[in-house]
């Protein structure tokens, strides 16, 4: 097995041509011609996912974030991302990342969003090309639900210790907007298809400040996405079924924001 195996498997999923122009998706360590023995997938390129795959025979490394994000200067084993990337290249550990190309289609992440919630009538909130790909998605509630109540039923869906949210809806809310990740800025977007309520992540203060007829909730970065981890997982095994491809198994302990709740 190759990594370009891999990658092709991955690419048909969440092809590279539909990633953002900022976004960094793709293979950032390693050659498309190495041998691949074992795959580990996580969230987060971290120094503590290289040091498990190695640990469990692994040579290659799938996440959703991109290990490398922006031009570096200096790799630092101090950094973190200079420690993984240090630790990848020393170990001979491949690292490819499906980031933005996986949240825009819709059996990516936002879609496993609203498989979670059982959304009926489902769309994509911001399409692109023909409307196969975009960011986000659009649906209906199973049946209305007060503010409240989709509050507590969002947070039984997701498992959640804590929501962030806009001043409930005492009104019914039947159309919902999702955007895995930081989705701040799509809010407009969201609005303007018809949406009463929009979930995503990393909402800035002001955009609480919600217009009438409409609520924002903020369930985390970590939490809107991880689920894209099982989705990667399974588009491996279902293409290689006697591969060695593992997910994680520090996943639910890699969530780098930690809640204090009194």
């Amino acid at each position: 097995m190759k990594v370009a195996d891999i990658t092709a498997v991955l690419e048909s999923f969440a092809p590279l041509r539909i990633q953002e122009s900022w976004d960094n998706s793709g293979l950032i360590i390693g050659s498309p011609e190495d041998e691949v023995h074992g795959v580990l997938v996580g969230f987060d390129c971290t120094p503590a996912l290289i040091l498990e795959a190695e640990e469990k025979g692994c040579d290659m490394v799938v996440t959703h974030h991109p290990l490398i994000f922006k031009g570096i200067k200096r790799i630092d084993g101090k950094d973190p991302v200079g420690a993984a990337i240090m630790q990848a290249i020393r170990s001979g550990v491949a690292v490819y990342a499906a980031h933005t190309t996986a949240d825009k289609v819709i059996t990516g992440v936002s879609g496993a969003m609203a498989r979670r919630l059982e959304l009926k009538n489902v769309q994509i909130m911001v399409p692109e090309e023909d409307g196969t790909v975009g960011l986000g998605i659009i649906g209906d509630f199973p049946v209305p639900m007060t503010g409240k109540q989709a509050l507590e039923y969002v947070q039984g869906k997701f498992g959640l210790k804590v929501i962030k949210s806009s001043k409930p809806l005492e009104t019914p809310i039947t159309k919902v907007a999702l955007l895995g990740g930081s989705g701040g800025g799509e809010i407009p977007q969201a609005q303007s298809k018809g949406a009463q309520l929009y979930i995503t992540a990393d909402i800035s203060y002001h955009n609480f400040f919600t217009p009438e007829g409409f609520m924002v909730m903020d369930i985390g970065h970590f939490e809107s996405e991880v689920e894209i981890v099982d989705i990667f997982v399974s588009e491996i095994r279902k293409k290689f079924p006697t591969f060695a491809s593992y997910k994680s198994s520090a996943l639910d302990r890699s969530n780098p924001v930690h809640y204090f709740v009194v």
